[in-house]
């Protein structure tokens, strides 16, 4: 068990999905919450061609990351003011053409090599300014999501009653979808393009199986969040296979465990009515 942990990169890639994990875990049970798993995944997808220009360009993904999720973000918006468009349609279609002309970038003569790395990340191999943007992710999010809670709480209760709380369900959405862009640049870089999602949702689904406490949940989450990535980074060490499809599949596993859990849990005998802010 402790011989991994004597290779520097082990030790990196560690802290790397530590500290996305408490993060991801904590911020996806809101999404989960708020039924924005899709936006999840697709925040993730739209990103890809500027991961792209940055690689052949030779600048830090974030700086190609960042203008590329907000034109999606635009693009999603004004597809959904056409006539006769839901917003999953506007949706579907921006992350389609984004997703497209990434791989059309990713396919010409001057791709680096590597740039496959870009859908599957490389967990193994953060560099310092990828440490420092998890790191900061670690501490910016909970702050966010602590001075956020009782807003947070009161959309996802009632969002007709939230207005006479004076609490903006709009406005409340936006700042979480802010998160969540953020929360996706930075892990893209360890995950990839394809896998992010998995910290962002599986945690939270998985702790939403054990618990229907808010706060619990959010703990549970992001302790499983990290479990289940250094667990996927000791499988990759032991059998050789990727670090970023390995953790994607522990969090998978530790979700399937939920399931049977969760539900030995609700069998249980039913104590006493606890008060609703008990509850929440």
């Amino acid at each position: 068990m402790l011989e991994p942990l004597q290779e520097a990169f082990m030790q990196r890639a560690i802290a790397e999905i530590a500290l996305i994990g408490l993060a991801g875990g904590a911020l996806g049970c809101w999404i989960v919450l708020y039924e924005l798993s899709y936006a999840a995944e697709s925040l993730a997808h739209s990103i890809f061609p500027g991961l792209v220009i940055a690689s052949l360009a030779g600048i830090p993904l974030l700086l190609g990351a960042t203008p590329a999720i907000v034109i999606a973000a635009l693009a999603i918006a004004l597809a959904a003011r056409a006539p006769g468009t839901s917003r999953d349609v506007g949706v579907a279609v921006v992350v389609t053409t984004m997703f497209g002309l990434g791989v059309l970038l990713a396919l010409s003569p001057d791709s680096p090599p590597g740039v496959e790395s870009l859908l599957f990340g490389d967990i193994l191999g953060p560099s310092d300014s990828d440490l420092a943007a998890a790191a900061v992710l670690a501490l910016a999010v909970p702050i966010a999501l602590w001075v956020l809670h009782p807003r947070l709480l009161a959309r996802g209760f009632d969002g007709a009653s939230a207005r006479a709380l004076g609490v903006s369900p709009a406005r409340i959405e936006a700042l979480l979808l802010v998160l969540l862009a953020a929360a996706t640049v930075v892990a893209v870089q360890g995950l990839g393009n394809l896998l992010v999602v998995a910290v962002l949702v599986g945690p939270a689904a998985a702790a939403r199986q054990l618990t229907k406490r808010i706060v619990p949940m959010l703990l549970l989450a992001a302790a499983i969040a990290v479990v289940a990535g250094i667990a996927g980074l000791y499988v990759s060490y032991y059998a050789g296979t990727a670090g970023g499809a390995s953790v994607a599949l522990a969090i998978v596993a530790a979700y399937l465990l939920a399931l049977p859990a969760g539900r030995l849990l609700a069998l249980r005998p039913a104590g006493r009515p606890q008060p609703a802010a008990t509850i929440l």
